[in-house]
């Protein structure tokens, strides 16, 4: 089993930013990648960035410029940074590391886009 824990999340002001962490920890095989999905209320989980080991990422179109997504291989960590943030944003955002057919989920992280 793989237990992914997440942390980071808040309120933020539109134009602000915000550094979500993810933490793996279990069985975690030698190739992974990890990445960050978010669900707003009403609306399905979308993809958001995913990155692999070797440092591939790859983002959805409404994040690009603004997020960066990054990896500590050492401490199975992933890292989302995001600036310029906007209210569109606001959802709850989880944590995925997918190895061979098996796909693990955090909790999920609230954030929050308001003045």
């Amino acid at each position: 089993q793989v237990q992914l824990v997440e942390s980071g999340g808040g309120l933020v002001q539109p134009g602000g930013s915000l550094r979500l962490s993810c933490a793996a920890s279990g069985s975690i095989f030698s190739f992974y990648i990890m990445g960050w999905y978010r669900q707003a209320p009403g609306k399905q989980r979308e993809l958001v960035a995913t990155i692999t080991g070797g440092g591939s990422a790859v983002y959805a179109d409404s994040v690009k410029d603004r997020f960066t997504i990054s990896r500590d291989n050492a401490k199975k960590t992933v890292f989302l940074q995001m600036n310029s943030l906007k209210p569109e944003d606001t959802a709850v955002y989880y944590c995925n590391l997918a190895q061979s057919v098996t796909s693990y989920w955090g909790q999920g992280t609230q954030v929050t886009v308001s003045s």
